[in-house]
């Protein structure tokens, strides 16, 4: 392994040594991404022990082999493969012990970092003498454990805070949210940041640099402020103190990995890095085992595997290619799909409104997302502008002729949804598809009035359209499956995790969402609080109570759900009250500044007491406990998920707790409806619904399907720990 351009082929390594300089490049054979079990930490462990040994060998670089990944973490499969705290702390004191090896070599290790650098992949490089980076937007770097239930436990939490400072370091772990190279060079984790066709050679130019004297690394940035906050103990007290309440606020309590790592984290500052790691190594560990790891990790497979999912039986058929979106409707939902179809998935968008004012609120609205992104730093300037060329509009079909796609906005109007069915295939392609954007309105009925019903499918963004995450595909009954395959396709080209549902009153998510808000307004009819529906709600995990999610769907829109809904289902899910009346009175909710609350300036200014007497209602009950207000709502949305399910609405209980889970906010800990429901049991599930039945009416009486479950000793998911 000595001499210019000597290479020794590992199964994962590969190395080459070039005047002095090891260039170990990690390529995992028949692997998508880089990412350490324990085979490939054995080798690397390995590899670097053999190079530390090499007399020829005077400094080390370490690059991806990977097209866009440098490592994207440990293999999750291992880690669901734990049965006890002890295994898990064991997997992490070995991560830790490659990892100081790397950070003890006497020879200067270079990361050479480009695309995404994520949980084990981050600890890696904090080990590692330099950084050097590429800027490409797909550069990433984070921490993303407390997303699956447990802390960095390779020496994460350790080495983080001590690189980049304590806040810098708090920012990344307890969000778990990515970075891009950009602002890790302004944090001073990165050393030096480059465009891609010249990593390796700096990278190499770097660790030659280093192998001939100390230094080179970047001055820490943050000035007199950084160093108090960030490197002094009263500072760190501080911001540890407040970082918690933080935390807490946030989370409810219900997460108890990001309190975890606060812990190691000050424990480290306290007791030193070789304490500290022991520390982090159990309180992984610990977090391992928790429900609310096993849930999270649920998530992120159930997640995974819909990205692959062209939601139709297999074969499938090859999705058509959409370059062209036309939009009907340049209101919020038409001008949110125009921005992330533009930005996301880089096609050509043609808006239509009835009349050029509109059709400019809408352009200007759409610039507005842009906009946003840019001065958040997600994209360029120069991008932003590309993306917004993208976007024009009209008030006639002009420019709809070359569309691939049609999606329509319009008002939620079984009639008005059909005459814009008629006009569009008047002018587009045959092959063009039409998506309705309908939040309710079966598929099949707007079909009705197309000449191509085959082509007719419904795809339902949430709101707003940018930060919600959630489409569902709904397949009416002529639907041809090409069809169904493409619009899956583009919704995941848009940045959408995507479910397919079937052709039902609400589909899916509204379809769970409307007995959970009906029981919330009930409540409000019997005297209880709005403050006291919603606090319980937040309580028991939801973001926010279901008074609040009223408002900000807008209550003109929940009214006219709420009638197609009890229209489909009857006295089940009949409306407690007429929220029309709040419609007739001006109160559309946030997007108007009033409705069950108050807002100014955009945010929300507390209860309006004049919403009761508009209802004819008074907050007249005792005290209610919130346990029981939590338990009547919540139970309303799990047995109407069951019922959903036993319809075949959804095709299997994965689908249906991702759509909870991304579409509504329900809360993650618990893994969305079914998941809930099986650890609750079906038996316990049964009885609860049964007493609530007996209190309050034939509206809780419990789904065949769980009945049968309880009978049987049934579950909707095998039981893997």
């Amino acid at each position: 392994m000595t001499g210019m351009g000597t290479e020794a082929r590992t199964s994962a390594l590969t190395t080459a040594v070039e005047d002095g300089i090891a260039v170990v490049t990690l390529d995992l054979p028949g692997e998508s991404v880089n990412k350490f079990s324990r085979a490939v930490k054995d080798e690397f462990t390995e590899v670097f022990a053999e190079l530390q040994r090499d007399a020829a060998v005077r400094a080390i670089v370490i690059i991806s082999g990977k097209r866009d990944v440098f490592v994207a973490g440990a293999d999750i499969e291992e880690f669901v493969a734990l049965r006890s705290a002890e295994e898990a702390t064991r997997l992490s004191r070995d991560g830790q012990a490659m990892l100081d090896h790397v950070a003890a070599s006497p020879k200067p290790i270079v990361a050479a970092v480009h695309g995404a650098c994520l949980g084990g992949g981050l600890e890696l490089i904090l080990a590692c003498q330099y950084r050097v980076v590429t800027d490409h937007p797909k550069t990433m770097l984070g921490a993303p454990e407390v997303q699956l239930g447990i802390i960095p436990g390779a020496g994460g939490c350790n080495r983080l805070p001590r690189v980049v400072g304590l806040r810098g370091a708090l920012e990344m772990i307890l969000t778990g949210k990515n970075i891009r190279a950009a602002k890790a060079f302004k944090m001073g984790l990165v050393d030096e940041l480059v465009p891609p066709p010249i990593l390796r050679s700096v990278a190499i130019a770097a660790a030659r640099r280093l192998a001939s004297g100390p230094g080179g690394g970047r001055r820490r940035p943050g000035g007199v402020a950084g160093w108090f906050f960030d490197r002094s103990a009263l500072g760190q007290s501080i911001v540890l103190k407040r970082a918690r309440t933080m935390t807490l606020k946030q989370t409810g309590g219900h997460y108890p990995a990001p309190l975890a790592a606060l812990d190691t984290i000050r424990f480290s500052l306290s007791k030193g890095v070789e304490l500290g790691l022991r520390y982090e190594a159990e309180r992984f560990g610990q977090m391992a085992m928790t429900d609310v790891s096993r849930r999270l990790v649920e998530v992120f497979f159930a997640t995974t595997a819909l990205k692959k999912d062209p939601g139709v039986p297999a074969p499938a058929p090859s999705p058509r290619r959409v370059d062209r979106l036309g939009i009907l409707g340049a209101g919020f939902m038409g001008s949110g799909i125009a921005a992330i179809a533009a930005g996301q998935a880089g096609v050509e968008v043609r808006l239509k409104d009835a009349d050029l004012p509109r059709v400019g609120a809408g352009l200007r609205a759409a610039a507005g997302i842009v906009n946003e992104r840019v001065r958040r730093r997600s994209i360029t300037r120069r991008e932003g502008a590309r993306q917004l060329a993208l976007v024009s509009g009209g008030s006639d079909y002009t420019g709809f002729h070359a569309a691939d796609l049609v999606i329509e906005a319009v008002f939620e109007d079984l009639e008005v949804k059909r005459q814009v069915v008629r006009e569009v295939e008047a002018v587009v392609r045959p092959t063009c598809i039409f998506a309705s954007n309908t939040s309710t309105i079966p598929i099949s009925r707007i079909a009705e009035a197309s000449i191509r019903p085959e082509t007719v499918i419904g795809m339902h963004f949430f709101s707003p359209v940018q930060r919600m995450p959630l489409l569902e595909v709904i397949v009416g009954e002529r639907t041809a499956v090409e069809t169904t395959v493409t619009a899956v396709a583009f919704g995941r080209r848009m940045g959408k995790t995507v479910i397919v549902v079937r052709d039902r009153p609400g589909f899916f998510v509204n379809r769970i969402l409307s007995p959970y808000i009906n029981e919330a307004v009930r409540l409000l009819v019997e005297g209880v609080p709005i403050e006291t529906v919603d606090r319980a709600m937040a309580a028991w995990g939801f973001p926010v109570g279901p008074i609040t999610l009223l408002d900000e769907v807008g209550l003109d829109v929940a009214a006219k759900a709420g009638s197609v809904m009890q229209e489909a289902f009857g006295e089940r899910l009949r409306q407690a009250l007429d929220l029309g009346a709040l419609v007739a009175d001006k109160r559309l909710g946030r997007k108007n500044g009033r409705g069950f609350f108050l807002y100014r300036d955009g945010k929300r200014a507390g209860v309006d007491p004049t919403a009761y007497r508009v209802l004819g209602l008074a907050p007249t009950a005792p005290p209610a406990d919130e346990d029981v207000v939590a338990e009547r709502l919540a139970f309303a949305m799990l047995n109407e998920a069951a019922r959903a399910l036993e319809e075949g609405v959804v095709r299997q209980p994965r689908d249906g707790d991702i759509g909870a889970l991304f579409g509504i906010g329900f809360p993650a800990f618990r893994g969305g409806p079914f998941r809930t429901l099986d650890a609750l049991g079906a038996r316990a599930a049964v009885g609860t619904l049964g007493r609530l039945a007996s209190l309050h009416g034939d509206r809780f009486l419990p789904a065949a399907s769980l009945v049968e479950q309880a009978d049987h000793g049934g579950r909707y998911y095998p039981s893997h720990w």
